[in-house]
């Protein structure tokens, strides 16, 4: 980013300075694709929330379906959309949102299955992978949204990545015509070199040894990925488990949140059949590419002292 600041220009001016920060921003998306496996289009957006605006509202489909679990972004992308549920009939005017990694509780969606179920029909398959790109091989949609400060990158960059622009209405301005507003050069390139790094100060066997000393009270609810739990304790609840481990030291989420001073359940957790009881126990445990081994040791020795 500092060598972005250094060539700084607009990216779309015809002129030498311009055309020098285009060949950087464009180095950056070509690098970004290689890093992601991604063989299709990629429009440069704010972050996850625009990458779903665009994907879901500018996709030349009329039918929107997303899936209960989804990020509150998706709601807020495709309001009225339809609720995916199994038998639900398909066609080649829908377009169907699942996300790949979970948020709230880190359950891993079989989406590569859900796209070779889906592709006979004509159907689009949009996946937010903001919690899975950089971490995990990302799967072959239509679409995939990505963002940035999620693996490492600079806040206020994402990307659509789209397999084919046909797939999109443009609206003209800057990204192909895909997206207004002066292209984030700076942030590109930081978003690049982010992905290249691929710097986690944890081993795989260093989360596996995380979770297994944190034991049953991680929930079950599917495949899990290594970094985003839901954890459930025997007794305190989780506004009281955000106070304590805040005090510890530890920014952790509640799995339910308090609204108008009225405790409202998870949506998610809802969705995903958690009872009443037991989500207003559950907190959300979420590590990042900078966590430590040894924060994760201090982190087990905190919750096994919670009581």
């Amino acid at each position: 980013m500092e060598e972005g600041f250094a060539i700084w220009a607009n990216p779309s001016s015809p002129h030498a300075e311009g055309r020098k920060a285009k060949a950087a921003l464009e180095d950056a998306r070509e690098r970004i694709k290689r890093a992601l496996d991604w063989n299709g289009e990629l429009i440069f957006t704010s972050g996850a929330s625009e990458a779903l605006a665009i994907g879901l509202q500018r996709t030349k489909a009329d039918r929107r379906i997303v899936s209960a679990v989804e990020h509150d972004a998706v709601f807020r992308a495709a309001p009225g959309a339809e609720q995916f549920s199994d038998g639900l009939a398909l066609n080649e005017r829908a377009i169907l949102a699942i996300q790949h990694v979970n948020s709230e509780t880190g359950v891993i969606n079989p989406v590569d299955k859900m796209c070779d179920a889906i592709r006979p029909t004509g159907a689009l398959l949009l996946s937010d992978c903001a919690q899975s790109a950089g971490k995990l091989s990302l799967p072959g949609a239509d679409m995939l949204v990505v963002s940035a400060h999620k693996f490492g990158g600079p806040i206020g960059i994402g990307a659509l990545l789209v397999r084919d622009f046909n797939l999109l209405e443009p609206i003209g301005g800057h990204e192909r015509g895909y997206r207004q507003g002066t292209e984030n050069m700076l942030g590109a390139l930081g978003m690049a070199a982010a992905l290249e790094a691929d710097d986690w100060h944890t081993t795989a066997e260093d989360r596996a040894g995380f979770a297994k000393e944190l034991g049953a009270d991680v929930m079950a609810l599917g495949e899990q990925a290594d970094y985003i739990f839901a954890l459930t304790h025997p007794r305190m609840s989780a506004q009281a488990l955000l106070i304590r481990l805040d005090a510890m030291g530890f920014a952790v989420s509640a799995g339910s949140a308090c609204s108008s001073g009225t405790l409202k359940k998870s949506r998610v957790l809802d969705a995903f059949g958690v009872s009443d009881e037991v989500a207003a126990r559950t907190i959300r445990v979420s590590l990042g590419w900078s966590t430590t081994a040894q924060e994760l040791e201090q982190f087990a020795e905190a919750w096994a002292s919670l009581s």
